[in-house]
């Protein structure tokens, strides 16, 4: 399982998120990747107005901000808490 945070760097909720993601996976086989909209044309003519985008498995779960209770329904038995 993978989980993706599209931001860009100086964005306090991309931040937020970032953070609470990283707390929710800590200790877990989850992969985490961050990526930039500044650094991609396409992820920032598709997400620019939306971020943070979170994606579990390359698929958009939240926009701005992360509601815990849904990720950690949908990470089930990837996280080992």
């Amino acid at each position: 399982m993978k989980v993706t945070i599209i931001g860009k760097p100086g964005c306090h909720l991309c931040e937020v998120a970032e953070n609470v993601v990283q707390d929710l996976i800590a200790g877990s086989e989850i992969e985490f990747e961050k990526l930039s909209i500044l650094d991609d044309p396409k992820l920032s003519a598709r997400y620019s107005e939306e971020i943070p985008v979170i994606m579990i498995d390359g698929k958009v779960h939240d926009i701005f901000r992360v509601d815990e209770k849904r990720f950690l329904a949908a990470i089930g038995n990837g996280s080992t808490r």
